[in-house]
């Protein structure tokens, strides 16, 4: 595993005849002009140059595909809604890896109300997922900004976190079984969702959060959660991030708490500048809380009776749809106001929240005047998203090392919920001792002896091949 094991050369012509056997010709992009919503990641700071990108139907073809694939020697990197922030789901710049788009396994099984499950294929969109679960009372409990285009597969590759893990957990909470693909195509089904089953090892966890490296995730049999019918979003300006923890403090006291999440004052207004939203509040305040609760029964009175005592600042309040989807669009249109502003050097991490203020304002002396950060995040769980504007190209490392120690140094992870792809395989070391690093290798020989299953990403033994054009 000491770099790349597949061959050089490979007959590309061949291969794509191969595959195309498998998947019909129409699924088998060659043209550039085709792959290149592929090769190209959300942020568009990563980008590749893909072999062949391959679009399989279901897991019989992924398998097909893979088992190719590994008799040639040709790596293949595993793709879904590809809105990843590290890089883990592009190839890389020489163009010799196969993107195995997963976006036609987008079946959805029939709900199974009785144990509050259902059977979903890799490429399903996530507010799809939502919508078919609805009409039967129920909810999946993860839910993400990119909800439009995030596929099931790549959260359970990323182990996502996004606004509700609060209440619900991430998505391994969710997720009760696994259908995969090993790289030499090789079919693991535990998708009979059992709620007790000591035999052996946890196959489906190891899997979740393992960014394509040891298989790849076709199936998932998901938890679902009832649909609570009484809900309420608050936006709080506060003077400080220290008075936002003390709201959320008291917040977690709550049964009815399903999220909390915060931005600052720089990230709001460039919210409000590209997307003509008005403003919330006449004051502008440093620190901002969007937290809503949920229930069977009203919980309006019971966030008030927190709120009522957050001290200094302003509080809006919504009951109806739209009107806290009003409120929610001045955080959820973070990610798309920064990217409108530049491409952004994103740095996804958690920080204990003792330690939260501390990080924020040490953090100009960390950067040194080499980017403009906006940050906001998941405040319940320390979960920081830094995103960084106008960073030259030549202090993108310098810069990435500096935040990345800084929180290593104050007990945190490098990485809360987006994975640690390519892009920060290299300072894994930072969140993981050498003994855990070991293991994960060990772990990582035995699934896929040949690497080819997304070489590079989240160990960093082949990262040094891939060169700095990885990154724009």
């Amino acid at each position: 595993m000491g770099g790349r094991a597949y061959r050089a050369t490979v007959d590309t012509d061949r291969l794509a005849q191969q595959l195309s056997a498998v998947v019909g010709p129409d699924h088998v992009l060659r043209d550039p002009a085709l792959r290149a919503s592929y090769e190209t990641d959300f942020t568009g700071r990563y980008r590749g140059r893909a072999r062949l990108v391959v679009r399989p139907a279901d897991t019989a073809q992924v398998a097909q595909v893979l088992r190719r694939c590994h008799a040639a020697g040709v790596p293949v990197v595993a793709q879904g809604g590809n809105t990843g922030l590290v890089g883990g789901s592009v190839p890389t710049p020489d163009g010799g890896e196969v993107v195995l788009s997963l976006r036609r396994l987008d079946g959805i099984g029939a709900v199974d109300t009785a144990v509050g499950q259902v059977t979903v294929g890799a490429g399903v969109v996530l507010s799809d997922l939502h919508r078919r679960v609805a009409a039967h009372g129920l909810e999946f409990g993860v839910d993400l900004a990119a909800r439009d285009s995030a596929t099931l597969g790549g959260m359970i590759a990323t182990n996502a976190g996004g606004e509700r893990v609060v209440r619900y957990g991430t998505t391994r909470a969710n997720v009760v079984g696994l259908e995969a693909v090993l790289a030499d195509g090789t079919v693991l089904n535990r998708l009979a969702g059992l709620p007790k089953d000591n035999t052996g090892y946890d196959l489906t966890n190891l899997l979740i959060g393992s960014e394509g490296t040891l298989a790849v995730v076709t199936r998932a049999r998901l938890r679902l959660v009832p649909r609570l019918p009484e809900r309420v979003t608050a936006l709080v300006g506060l003077d400080s991030l220290e008075a936002a923890l003390d709201v959320v403090a008291r917040l977690r006291l709550l049964d009815s708490l399903e999220l909390a999440e915060f931005f600052m004052a720089e990230g709001l207004a460039l919210v409000l500048e590209t997307s003509g939203l008005p403003a919330p509040f006449r004051t502008a305040y440093p620190v901002y809380l969007l937290v809503e609760c949920a229930g069977r029964h009203d919980p309006a009175e019971e966030l008030a009776g927190v709120l009522d005592t957050a001290g200094p600042g302003e509080t809006a309040v919504a009951l109806a749809d739209a009107d806290r989807r009003r409120l929610a669009a001045y955080r959820e249109r973070h990610t798309e106001s920064i990217n409108a502003a530049g491409v952004p050097l994103k740095l996804d991490v958690t920080v204990p929240l003792a330690e939260l203020p501390g990080f924020v304002a040490d953090l100009p002396g960390v950067l040194a005047g080499r980017g403009r950060p906006y940050l906001f995040g998941h405040l319940a769980e320390g979960n920081l998203h830094v995103n960084l504007l106008q960073v030259a190209a030549e202090d993108e490392e310098a810069v990435t090392g500096a935040v990345l120690e800084r929180v290593a140094a104050v007990g945190g992870s490098i990485s809360a919920e987006h994975g640690v792809g390519r892009a920060k395989a290299r300072y894994l070391h930072l969140s993981r001792s050498d003994a855990e690093i070991a293991v994960m290798r060990s772990v990582k020989a035995a699934l896929d002896p040949a690497g080819v299953l997304n070489p590079g990403v989240v160990l960093a033994e082949d990262t040094a091949l891939f060169g700095r054009d990885f990154r724009l």
